[in-house]
């Protein structure tokens, strides 16, 4: 199994509600890491691109920098727990990347730091 990992930053302001009582929005300088797995290589000896996942990493957490995510769109409904970050830039890189990626790799985790031992990873069902 080969393995190769992406990381990204930014720096965003979060309120989350916790048992019915919203916290003060605060800001965190956040760390994403995303993981892609796979058995084999391409023809090249890839499992993947970096440059290929780097730059789509880059946009999706691009809209979240020096803002508040809980006026995303995806939040505005949801708290933007860690978790809940890590589960939507894993749907957002399956929707913009997954099928470049197929079939030598797939996405295996994405994991958001969002304080100094502070991380949520979200994994995806394997297809």
């Amino acid at each position: 199994m080969f393995e190769i990992t992406v990381e990204a930053d930014f720096s965003a302001a979060h309120a989350l509600t916790v048992a019915g009582i919203k916290e003060p929005v605060h800001g965190h300088n956040w760390h994403v890491t995303v993981t892609l797995v796979g058995d084999e290589l391409d023809d090249d000896g890839l499992l993947c691109d970096f440059h290929t996942v780097e730059g789509t990493l880059h946009a999706i957490v691009e809209v979240f920098n020096n803002q508040n995510i809980n006026d995303h769109a995806a939040f505005r409904e949801n708290n933007p727990s860690a978790e809940r970050v890590a589960e939507y830039i894993a749907g957002e890189l399956d929707q913009r990347i997954a099928p470049t990626l197929a079939p030598h790799a797939r996405l295996a985790a994405v994991t958001v730091t969002e304080a100094p031992r502070c991380t949520a990873t979200y994994r995806p069902i394997a297809r």
